[in-house]
């Protein structure tokens, strides 16, 4: 790579940094090229000449895996706030409309994406079009970060939001079903409280998961000797008999292929759940438009959940 390429602003595209952005996110080199529109070829000849320009490898490339480079990781942050301020700057020059268009970037938390994003998209096709929706699920911590940095647009996160500067509108209560094995001692139970539940038995995520610390609020902090590392595994560990947990509504809902390996019952507990809100940057010139979509999500929530408390 020539180490002195000539660098000035006319060389720089922002379709190219666009190109860049999606082989971060994707790892993979042919789904960027899907996600923008274009031929595998055409986006990695693009990526070279940007690499060129910057004079910086961005991606270590083999048969097996992409990734950002050491010295491309710094350049790839940069290039998703250069992206974020593009699309500040398309949204200045259309005002603010109540009726969003165009690509949104949007993020869930882990336990919530895989169960609620796909009404979601099936929600939007019909109501909004013209929104195109770019998706990412992760914990909630790195989806603030990238909130706040205006990598994401929007997130779909529980409540209490731990950030100054963003907005947070309620959509619904999503309650917490008791889930255990059929022969557990807690299915014979005729009614349950979260003050029926016993220490020793208690499944939970591993640290760095919200709905791992919301449990462990409404269980009164009792020890966990055994994790899970997704909600998945969860699942497993409960069906072969290694405990009990708290899941919510909208996972149960989606995994009718496991209700008979774990039983799920209602806690009596009004409080045992979470409520689920859409969050956005309270500088975002889109907010009235945010607004209007958060109020779209609210009325048309999933049939499992429960209004949102105050709404």
């Amino acid at each position: 790579m020539d180490p002195h390429p000539t660098r000035t602003l006319a060389g720089l595209s922002l379709r190219d940094l666009e190109y860049a952005q999606a082989v971060s996110e994707l790892r993979h080199f042919g789904q960027a090229a899907e996600r923008c529109g274009v031929s595998q070829p055409a986006l990695s000849e693009q990526i070279r000449k940007l690499e060129a320009l910057l004079g910086v490898a961005l991606f270590e490339r083999t048969k097996r895996r992409v990734a950002p480079t050491a010295a491309g990781a710094t350049l790839l942050a940069q290039i998703e706030r250069v992206m974020a301020e593009a699309r500040h700057l398309l949204a200045l020059s259309h005002g603010q409309p109540s009726v969003m268009a165009g690509t949104v970037a949007l993020g869930a938390i882990e336990t919530l994406g895989p169960y609620y994003l796909p009404g979601i998209l099936r929600l939007l096709r019909a109501e909004r079009p013209a929104l195109s929706l770019r998706l990412t699920e992760a914990r909630t911590a790195p989806l603030i970060e990238r909130l706040v940095s205006g990598a994401l647009d929007l997130a779909l996160l529980a409540m209490p939001v731990p950030r100054a500067g963003l907005v947070a509108a309620p959509l619904f209560f999503e309650p917490f079903l008791l889930a255990t094995p059929p022969g557990h001692v807690l299915a014979a139970l005729p009614r349950l409280t979260l003050d029926d539940l016993p220490a020793e038995d208690l499944l939970l995520l591993e640290d760095g998961h919200c709905l791992r610390d919301q449990a462990l609020a409404l269980c009164n902090a009792k020890p966990v000797t055994r994790r899970a590392t997704s909600l998945e595994t969860l699942w497993q560990m409960i069906a072969a008999g290694e405990g009990y947990s708290l899941l919510p509504a909208l996972a149960v809902a989606a995994r009718p292929d496991l209700h008979d390996l774990v039983l799920c019952q209602t806690l009596a507990d009004a409080d045992a759940g979470r409520t689920i809100a859409l969050v956005w940057r309270a500088s975002d010139p889109r907010d009235p438009a945010f607004r209007a979509l958060a109020s779209l999500f609210a009325a048309l929530r999933p049939a499992v959940t429960l209004p949102a408390p105050g709404t």
